[in-house]
């Protein structure tokens, strides 16, 4: 397997985790999250609400580092 396969992978996987994670925010009500049970995972909202965030924001940059990487050939 070849770099750039190896970065199309993790792409494809960073596209779909930032689907879910963006589905699962609930900046006003329970959203997606509470058909899950999400909320129970957690001690509190606010640590749920932070640890979602952190997920969410290192998934963007991940995304769009690899769509940059990707896009303009630099891996190979």
């Amino acid at each position: 397997m070849t770099l750039t396969g190896l970065a199309q992978i993790i792409w494809a996987v960073a596209a779909i985790g930032l689907i879910i994670l963006v589905l699962l925010h609930s900046p006003k009500g329970d959203g997606l999250g509470g058909l899950g049970g999400q909320a129970q995972l957690f001690t509190s909202t606010k640590s749920a609400e932070t640890t979602l965030n952190r997920l969410t924001w290192t998934l963007t940059v991940i995304f769009i580092g690899l769509t940059l990487a990707l896009s303009a050939g630099w891996l190979g």
